[in-house]
């Protein structure tokens, strides 16, 4: 991960270990994100929620913002942004903030007035109802602290569908070839990846899985049989299907937009604040 322009162009930052776990922004979607808010970024007041280990805030002071406020909830996560933000020598324009960003105490420590706002939510939180809610609740809120003609940016998971309970679901690491190699693709497509992501995830020898049996001796699981294809479709035999997935509305009354940008899996969704 580094930075793509600006005063620490090409810098790398620091990740950790796992740096799947930060879900971090793809340098050509950051790039064509900061491409659209060209000339915003010179003094602006910056917040930052979800910031993981800081790419995008960081990129923001690059290029040229005043102050940004990251806010993470993940401690070691958190210290691995606090690593970045010494490294650039960027301690005086940085305000970390360990807790949750969508709490009440994130949105109080929110600069105001408040040129960008950055929101990155888990995909499982933003795909289920009530994390959903919370979500935009929060970007209400931020919206409400812009000043006129600037932007809060979300990023989702694309298409978004709300799905009860996902959220609860989570992800364990992999271990390679062996049953949480399945468990993981059964976890994933409850998660409503789609298909090709899934089977990107999995560890396909000639299209099949090696994993661990019952009595942990090693099994061949054919992925084109029959009985696995409901996996596509997040079912296994015997297994309740899900409730029906409903498309979330994405608007704010207090919001203009959002103007949405696709890029494959995901989007990111740009408002302004009514006035």
């Amino acid at each position: 991960m580094r930075i793509i322009s600006g005063e620490f162009r090409s810098r790398r930052l620091h990740t950790p270990p796992d740096a799947n776990i930060t879900r971090p922004i793809p340098d050509r979607v950051k790039e064509s994100v900061f491409s659209l808010l060209r000339g915003h970024f010179e003094g602006a007041r910056v917040f930052d929620a979800f910031a993981g280990t800081g790419a995008i805030g960081l990129e923001a002071l690059s290029r040229g913002a005043a102050h940004v406020v990251f806010v993470e909830k993940d401690k070691s996560i958190a210290d691995v942004l606090r690593r970045n933000i010494e490294m650039l020598d960027v301690g005086n324009r940085a305000e970390l903030v360990v807790g949750d960003a969508l709490g009440p105490g994130a949105l109080a420590r929110a600069p105001r007035p408040l040129t960008l706002a950055f929101l990155d939510p888990p995909y499982p939180l933003v795909r289920d109802p009530l994390g959903f809610k919370r979500v935009m609740s929060q970007l209400s809120g931020l919206i409400d602290r812009l000043e006129p003609k600037s932007f809060a940016i979300l990023r989702t998971p694309w298409p978004l569908f709300l799905e009860p309970g996902v959220a609860e679901i989570e992800e364990e690491p992999r271990r390679k070839g062996r049953k949480d190699d399945w468990r993981r693709q059964v976890r994933d497509a409850e998660l409503g990846l789609p298909p090709e992501e899934i089977r990107k995830r999995s560890k396909k020898r000639t299209g099949r899985d090696i994993i661990a049996g019952p009595e942990d001796a090693d099994e061949l699981i054919d992925l084109d049989d029959p009985a696995v294809e409901g996996l596509e479709d997040g079912l296994l035999a015997g297994q309740t299907p899900h409730p029906p997935r409903e498309k979330p509305d994405l608007t704010l009354p207090n919001a203009l937009g959002p103007e949405t940008h696709e890029y494959q899996s995901m989007a990111v969704h740009l408002y302004m604040r009514k006035t």
